[in-house]
């Protein structure tokens, strides 16, 4: 065991060695020192157990490709990328939406060099952020004014702080929604420093609730849409026009909290979707406020935005929270660049990924998984059995919550492996590949995979092998 342990290289030999290698150019060379330290601790530990008995198992041929696999496994970004193989498109654990090539190539260019963020090309004075995407928000949506801040709860506790601190707004108790993270209306509006007055009960709201409710106190109404979830049977909510009716006869903001926001009309454009209100109907409705997330179905980065009358614009934006809140160039470049696509919604359906995944048709994923088992079958020779079967994806995000949308899955079984092991071995792939369980099968959705990630699948299905 001591001539192992004498046999071990030293660690600077090792690391003149792995600086060489193409695939580690450009990482601290710190980093390294201290994965090769890593490595050596582990073939020691190895030589005290056993796995490694002779000279042979310590020789540069066999030891040098060990290292390098261990090396570019062990300094890969701890954030990066992963194939979504699950069918749900916004997926919040996989990073929500993902942009259109060219807003990621705004972002690219918004970070590598200098901007007019701040800057009136028109005046050569200061400007504000906010008008790089105001004024295509207002004509997108039909709304008087708009600002972004950094997300959707943001929208809402801005809000709230600057229209209702200290007074009541009336929501309906079955609008009282907890979000991702077990984060609630009542909690958030409890931030803010407004009160809340529940009204009605938890299946049924009247119009006569929300008027009983208004006093000297009220400093809002408030509506919460309930993206995330549906109440069926014995049900009624108040619609949006009564209580934007009932607001102006009492001079009170009616607020909506729309959560997933969209400005692209399913219905509308021929999809037998369930009824789900846009953003541009909820304005000629007329509400005073409107809050609704970038980045789930309207397929952008993160971000919250605010949009309504000037008059209760003006007031949010100057708000000194709203500093504490604002969004960065890289979500103003993302934004702005998705924005420009919705003033031609075509456009937007067939180049947003989000609505693109979202509305792709039965026949096209049944001929892609098609596609992608064929190409599994020629690229990989290994006992597996693979099959293509009806299933449903899901939009995700708190989105349509009971909306199914049909696919068509490609089911992987491989002799040795259970579908258990093959999740936790491609979660360590590069990379990494996301699937699920279904009829026994570990499944991989085609809606939710890219045409240019194919090849990526059929690779990483090796790599386990």
């Amino acid at each position: 065991m001591s001539k192992l342990y004498r046999s071990l290289p030293s660690v600077d030999s090792v690391l003149a060695g792995a600086v060489q290698d193409p695939d580690l150019a450009g990482l601290p060379r710190n980093m390294l020192r201290d994965l090769v330290n890593d490595f050596l601790d582990l073939c020691r530990e190895e030589i005290r157990s056993g796995v490694i008995a002779r000279e042979s198992d310590l020789e540069a041929s066999v030891l040098q490709p060990r290292l390098l696999a261990y090396l570019r496994a062990h300094s890969r970004p701890h954030f990066r990328r992963v194939i979504n193989a699950t069918g749900v498109v916004i997926h919040t654990n996989l990073g929500r939406s993902i942009l259109t090539h060219e807003a990621a190539a705004s972002v690219s260019e918004a970070c590598r060099h200098y901007s007019n963020l701040e800057f009136s090309l028109d005046t050569g004075q200061r400007g504000s952020r906010y008008s790089h995407v105001e004024d295509l928000l207002c004509r997108i949506s039909g709304a008087e004014a708009g600002l972004v801040v950094n997300n959707n709860a943001a929208a809402v506790l801005l809000v709230l702080d600057t229209l209702a601190r200290g007074r009541e707004v009336v929501v309906s108790r079955s609008q009282l929604v907890e979000i991702g993270g077990s984060f609630r209306i009542p909690e958030v509006m409890a931030k803010s420093g407004a009160h809340l007055r529940e009204v009605g009960a938890t299946n049924r709201t009247h119009l006569k609730d929300y008027r009983q409710a208004i006093g000297p106190d009220t400093g809002a109404l408030m509506k919460v849409h309930t993206s995330n979830y549906r109440i069926i049977g014995f049900y009624k909510e108040v619609p949006l026009k009564e209580l934007v009716q009932l607001g102006r006869e009492h001079d009170l903001p009616v607020i909506e909290d729309m959560g997933s926001g969209n400005f692209f009309d399913f219905q509308a454009h021929g999809y037998n979707f369930m009824p789900e209100p846009t953003v541009q109907q909820v304005i000629r409705d007329g509400v005073s406020v409107v809050s609704f997330s970038g980045d789930k179905l309207l397929g952008g980065p993160q971000a919250g935005i605010i949009l309504g009358e000037k008059k209760y614009i003006d007031p949010i934006k100057k708000n000194p929270m709203n500093r504490a809140l604002r969004i960065d160039k890289m979500t103003l470049a993302a934004l702005e660049s998705t924005l420009r696509m919705y003033l031609d919604p075509e456009l937007a359906r067939s180049k947003i990924p989000t609505l693109r995944m979202i509305t792709a048709g039965e026949k096209d994923l049944l001929q892609k998984a098609r596609r992608l088992k064929n190409r599994i079958r020629r690229n990989i020779k290994a006992d597996m059995e693979l099959a293509v079967f009806p299933a449903q994806s899901r939009v995700g995000g708190g989105a349509f919550p009971e909306q199914d949308l049909p696919t068509t899955l490609v089911g992987i079984k491989i002799a040795g492996l259970s579908c258990q092991d093959m999740r936790n071995r491609l979660l360590n792939t590069d990379p990494p590949l996301v699937g699920r369980v279904e009829e026994d099968f570990f499944c991989l959705d085609p809606r939710t995979i890219d045409d240019s990630e194919m090849g990526m699948v059929v690779s990483v299905l090796k790599d386990i092998l």
